[in-house]
Parts: structure tokens; sequence; C-alpha cells
């Protein structure tokens, strides 16, 4: 089995004490998202656990722990999520400079082949223009270039909650009008550029979850949860099956989430996974690490070492 920790938010940069209450419980409980009522009992034992794939964009308050997971026997890598958007986009994200030097420190620790480099949502406004990606992008990738071995990127989803969000901004202030549609050739030129430097860097360059073939220019479709990666990197096989439960377009392979939504503190404007910023700071005020769960607390009375999803009942706190 594969944890995926979280696309549903940022478990290291939030609920690091949590999570490893969890580890060292054996398991946790996973509310279905459109159901609250159905639980599923996720095992943590290493036994039961091929790898874990962390998405962050802040780290930090995992590094300590991080010697228990390896001292426990998990494999693991991380998903993190460098950019230098204005503020009024990423409201609560780590300064760029505070970002690169925690990437460093992680990769230092653990190998830059286990950090991969996510930019990603790329957003296009008028204040984020193509030029001002291409000098972000080169900027970040100079200081990474020895600490990881692949990039990813992906031109931002146009989610209902995401679109109302930075259209409300483009109604406050003219620099994030949307820029609906980049012409074609000024595209292309931006993609072969994003490819050029990542080479430059010592960089593969993948995309994640794009609607647009982009290996005409030199970006291949990537996989957050990547069978083939998790082979290099660790020796080792696990499931080829495409996870059914993601987009046509996304490439991941089956894995369980242990997140919950509306529970993120970054704010970010163009996020999928926040519909209420008020609910996730609400829900953040209420979440008690030593809960089963990240939200809400769910009563266990069956075994704590059963790795199939089970029926559990809901105690409110």
């Amino acid at each position: 089995m594969i944890i995926s920790a979280s696309r549903r938010t940022d478990i290291p940069a939030f609920y690091s004490e949590w999570f490893i209450n969890r580890i060292k419980a054996g398991y946790c409980t996973v509310p279905n998202p459109f159901n609250r009522n159905q639980i599923s009992k996720v095992s943590l034992l290493p036994k039961d656990i091929d790898v874990i794939v962390f998405w962050t964009r802040n780290p930090r308050p995992l590094l300590s722990y991080l010697t228990e997971l390896d001292e426990r026997g998990f494999r693991y890598y991380f998903q993190y999520t460098v950019m230098a958007n204005p503020r009024s986009l990423d409201i609560k994200s780590p300064h760029v400079d505070t970002a690169i030097d925690t990437f460093i420190q992680l990769s230092e620790t653990i190998g830059p082949e286990k950090v991969i480099w996510r930019y990603d949502p790329i957003v296009f406004t008028t204040a984020t223009s193509v030029d001002f990606h291409l000098r972000t992008y080169s900027k970040i990738a100079s200081s990474l270039s020895e600490h990881t071995r692949r990039s990813v990127i992906s031109i931002v989803d146009e989610y209902p909650k995401a679109k109302r969000r930075i259209s409300a901004m483009a109604n406050q202030s003219a620099k994030y009008i949307p820029i609906e549609q980049v012409p074609k050739c000024e595209f292309e030129n931006f993609i072969k550029n994003l490819v050029f430097i990542s080479q430059e860097n010592k960089m593969e360059i993948f995309s994640c979850a794009e609607e647009i073939d982009l290996k005409s220019l030199g970006v291949q479709p990537g996989k957050c949860i990547d069978d083939n990666y998790i082979n290099s990197v660790f020796g080792i096989d696990v499931i080829h099956k495409k996870d059914p439960s993601q987009r046509e377009v996304c490439g991941c392979v089956v894995s369980k989430d242990i997140g919950a939504y509306d529970t993120c503190l970054f704010g970010c404007q163009y996020c999928y996974a926040t519909s209420s910023f008020e609910r996730a700071k609400r829900q953040h005020a209420e979440h008690n690490p030593l809960s089963p769960s990240i939200i809400g607390y769910y009563n266990i009375e069956a075994k704590t070492n059963e790795s199939t999803d089970e029926q559990l009942s809901f105690w409110p706190k």
C-alpha cells in the first residue's frame, strides 16, 4: 500500500505531530470526504506500507521526526512546492528563500532523489506573466540544481472555487487580471525555456495531470505517485494500476490518502482542496493531535493491525 500524505492538505506543515502520533499508534482513520459517516481505518504499520508520499510547501515541522520514520523502516519521498508568487496569490506560503533553505536541508538529510521540486500550478495573470515565471523558475532552479533530480510543472486548472477567488482579486486590482490564454507561440516558447532551464540545472522535467500534450516540447507526462520512480529510487515493485479515483489525465497509481479537505492554512487562491479558508482555520483550531483522524474523533474498537477499510462509528468531540 502507498500512503498519500496528502493531496487534500499539507500534513508536514500543519499536522506533523498528529502524523507521528498515528505512526506510533500504527493506524489512522479517514472520513470519506463526501460522507463523514463512512470511515476507513488505514494501517500505518511498516509491514503494510510500501512508500509514503508527502506533499508540502513547508516540511520543516516534520524534519525532527524523519529519524524515527527511518528507524521504523519507512520509505518515503517528498513532492515539495517552491514558488515565488506575489503574496496576494500565495497568502501564507513560506518566503521563497526560506523554502529553498529548507529544501536544501531536507535534500541533504534524505538525498536529492527523494525530494521532487514542484513549480505548480502556474497561474498567468498580469502580475505573474510568462516573463515573471521564467525569471522565477530560473532563480529557483539554479538554487536547487544540486539538491533535486526532478522538476514538476502544471498550468493551473480552472476549478470553480479557485476561478471565483482569482476573479475577485482581479476586481480589486488590475495587477491580477487573469490571462485567459497565452498565445500559442509564446506558450510553446515558454515551455521550451523551462525545459532548457531544467536541463541546464541537471533536472528532468515532467508535467502533472496536464490536459495539454507537452511531449513535443520536451516535457513528459508525470505521476506524483509513480511506480517507475519508486522502483528506481527504492528498488521495489508496487502496484501498477492507475488510481481510478483521480482524474483521467492523472497518471498516479493507486494509493490511500490520509488527509482531509478544508484543513490547510496556506490560503493559496488557486487551491482546489480548500473550499473555505474560514472553515480550514476553524477545523485546524479544533484539530486534536491525539485523534485517530485529522478532523473529528472516531472510536476505534477493532484491532489496530488491520490494513483493510472498515466501517467505524463516529464519536463527536
